[in-house]
């Protein structure tokens, strides 16, 4: 399916891909590498302003008008996800249980998100049977350039993958 985006962001091994209209990010994409498109709206423009203030320092908090998207068990998730902190994880498992639901179904709902770096989806990661944690998947995919991306989006964040202590509910 080809897409058509408002602006396209360069990054460090990939590229972002903005969609918007005047008033809201109707999705961001996660891309193969490649030229970058200069913003087309002002929107399009403050999201690419927003993408590389958080590929220059990942603490930036981003700001963008976000168009409603997903069912309600999914807007669920990624609000979870939107709590944990930068440079820390969470688990598939222990969202679902902030959730009350199946590990599978929180990540099926974060291979949803629309908005990846905005709700920061490569934080969750999976936990193999000694109870460490490993990369998981990411964007509905197992493997490849995606998992390239999570990769360089933790390190970039400072996050010693596997070393960090979960996120604390409370």
């Amino acid at each position: 399916m080809n897409k058509t985006y408002q602006a396209i962001v360069a990054a460090p091994g990939f590229a972002l891909g903005v969609q918007c209209d005047d008033d809201e990010i109707t999705g961001i994409d996660f891309l193969e590498p490649r030229p970058e498109l200069a913003a087309t709206t002002p929107l399009a423009a403050e999201a690419v302003r927003q993408l590389e203030a958080y590929i220059a320092d990942p603490s930036f908090t981003f700001g963008l008008p976000l168009r409603p998207a997903g069912t309600t068990f999914q807007r669920r998730v990624w609000e979870q996800i939107s709590a944990i902190p930068t440079g820390r994880t969470d688990t598939y498992g222990q969202l679902a249980k902030y959730l009350n639901n199946a590990p599978r179904a929180v990540g099926q709902a974060c291979g949803a998100n629309p908005y990846p770096l905005v709700v920061p989806c490569h934080r969750v990661v999976a936990t193999c049977g000694t109870g460490d944690r490993k990369l998981g998947g990411f964007a509905r995919e197992r493997g490849g350039f995606l998992l390239d991306v999570k990769r360089w989006l933790l390190t970039h964040e400072n996050k010693q993958f596997g070393l960090d202590s979960a996120r604390q509910s409370g």
